[in-house]
């Protein structure tokens, strides 16, 4: 998938190869900008308002084709595609897919979710687990990372393995 994303999307896109991130429900591409140039003395301020509205030109003047491109990885992978770029030091997504999760919990961690709720940092248990997940991610980021490298390393091995039949197998 990310080969067929790498060679459909347009070399004038992105001024490096895009990140595509996979999972079961959608595709995100994301690639980086061209860096914009505002001479000596800018300012971060000046910089990151610059970084955004050239991420905001890359999004209206590509629309179609990410459309067309979206519309054809969807009928072949049967996934939500998803859109971002970064320039500078900033990132931003387009219009990404939220995925409704089921879980079980404790009362203790309900109680978690309510008391977010309550605190007024989010206005639904669904919202409060939300929060909490972006924030494990954002804080044990090293940690997540090892970890899916171990499983990409658990995939290479697994495909290097034998291909006889299994019993079971059709």
């Amino acid at each position: 998938m990310k080969a067929w994303f790498t060679g459909r999307v347009p070399d004038d896109f992105f001024v490096g190869a895009p990140e595509v991130t996979v999972d079961n429900d959608e595709v995100l591409v994301v690639g980086p900008l061209s860096a914009v140039e505002l001479g000596q003395g800018a300012t971060e301020e000046a910089a990151a308002t610059a970084s955004e509205a050239r991420i905001e030109r890359f999004r209206e003047e590509t629309r179609d084709q990410r459309i067309r491109i979206a519309e054809e990885a969807q009928a072949r992978f049967g996934r939500f595609v998803s859109w971002g770029a970064t320039a500078g030091g900033t990132t931003r997504l387009f219009t990404t897919a939220n995925v409704p999760v089921m879980t079980r919990l404790r009362m203790s961690q309900r109680l978690v979710l309510d008391t977010l709720i309550d605190a007024g940092i989010a206005r639904s248990r669904s919202e409060a687990l939300a929060w909490c997940v972006e924030l494990v991610g954002r804080n044990e980021a090293a940690w997540i990372d090892e970890l899916r490298a171990a499983f990409t390393r658990v995939e290479e091995v697994r495909a290097q393995g034998p291909n006889a039949n299994r019993p079971g197998d059709s």
